[in-house]
């Protein structure tokens, strides 16, 4: 464990509470071209990589450009700006009358329309497994018609748009296979300038105590939601024999811990924390030795980013994974973290463990795997994806 890294916690505030609508029209009116970025409601997951962290990147590498997010409430005024406005991206967002106005006064203004979509969430063929994989209930039509509803209302919206722009390439052959009109363009989520900050100065901290932790050697599960109660199981059954074999291994669980009786003796070492605001999300995945990411492997999930990994790697911190598509292209197997397939997560934690306990080794690995990330996933990197998925590249 790795404590006080960065003498307490970080400010809690999102640094979109801060940005009225005003200082946003501002921001979109102060540069040409205009781009906006249009998402349902600002929260701390698709919000801050798919329309917040666009607009904050270009204002910072290229502040002659005028771009700025909106949320559903900001439609009114949004329309208003259309004449001025050269693109609208339309994060994920079901589709209503309240957007059908927006869509319809944009056509009317000459400003392009793209979806942005960062899950299998417009395929109705495939609500059936993607309720399975979320482990949703599946025993009542509420259910049903609440999810087919999701499902087709975002692809209506995807229909009304000229061009698609999504995470990874697995995700563009979705939306091809759904939309085969629309061209689709790949921004990768990616770090915002504070989180690289914050993520750059936690590294700094690790490197300077030689990354040598103190205490018990802890695990991390930072996924967070009850929708990854099936993915945590793959890698319960190994770490419960490895809790239950080693009294040093200590379980960090950050949102709604999964169920699992397998866990039960091994209880008064796991720790559960509350769902973390980005930055001191860093933190505290900073704070352990090992990140694990399982996942189903299946359709879906080769569909989910690998941001669980870069912001695990960022830190200083060492990942196991399934190997989905995305995380395969992440990560160097061996070198920059570990793949792990169901009945490999044994090994996998146990070579962690040892690796733990060899901090010069630990160390060399988590500069590769940080260096890497920072390189490829860093807010300075995005600039030219960003301007050619918008169609102004």
């Amino acid at each position: 464990m790795f404590y006080n890294l960065l003498d307490g916690t970080l400010p809690k505030e999102m640094l979109w509470d801060n940005q009225s609508l005003d200082t946003r029209l501002d921001a979109l009116r102060r540069g040409k071209p205009r781009i906006a970025w249009l998402y349902e409601k600002r929260d701390t997951s698709t919000f801050r990589y798919r329309c917040f962290n666009p607009p904050a990147t270009l204002e910072k590498m290229r502040p002659d450009i005028g771009a700025a997010w909106f949320e559903r409430q900001d439609i009114p005024a949004l329309i208003k700006e259309l004449s001025g406005i050269d693109v609208l991206v339309i994060c994920r967002f079901r589709y209503d009358a309240e957007l059908a106005r927006l869509i319809v006064a944009a056509n009317g203004a000459g400003t392009r329309l793209l979806f942005d979509c960062d899950d299998m969430v417009f395929d109705i063929n495939q609500v059936h497994l993607v309720l399975d994989t979320l482990d949703q209930p599946t025993d009542a039509e509420v259910h049903w018609d609440f999810w087919f509803a999701y499902f087709g209302r975002m692809a209506a919206t995807a229909r009304l748009c000229e061009a698609a722009i999504t995470t990874n390439e697995f995700l563009a052959a979705r939306i091809s296979q759904a939309f085969p009109y629309l061209p689709v363009h790949i921004v990768p989520n990616y770090f915002a300038p504070d989180q690289e900050e914050v993520s750059r100065a936690l590294l700094a901290a690790k490197r300077k105590r030689g990354f040598q932790g103190t205490g018990d050697i802890t695990i991390g599960y930072f996924s967070g939601t009850p929708t990854h109660n099936k993915d945590f199981a793959i890698a319960v059954p190994a770490l419960a024999r490895l809790m239950a074999e080693n009294s040093s291994v200590r379980l960090r669980i950050v949102g709604f811990p999964p169920p699992s009786e397998a866990l039960q003796p091994s209880m008064d070492r796991v720790e559960i924390l509350p769902l973390q605001d980005p930055l001191n999300l860093q933190r505290v995945i900073a704070e352990v030795e090992i990140n694990i990411a399982p996942l189903q492997d299946n359709l879906f999930t080769n569909c989910k980013s690998e941001l669980k990994f870069f912001e695990a790697a960022a830190v200083g911190t060492w990942t196991i994974a399934t190997p989905t598509l995305p995380f395969r292209h992440a990560i160097q197997d061996g070198v920059t973290g570990r793949l792990a397939r169901a009945h490999e997560w044994d090994f996998a934690l146990a070579e962690a463990i040892e690796l733990v306990s060899k901090p010069e080794a630990y160390a060399e690995i988590a500069e590769k795997a940080a260096s890497d990330v920072y390189d490829r996933y860093g807010s300075e990197r995005q600039v030219d994806k960003i301007l050619a998925a918008v169609g102004l590249g």
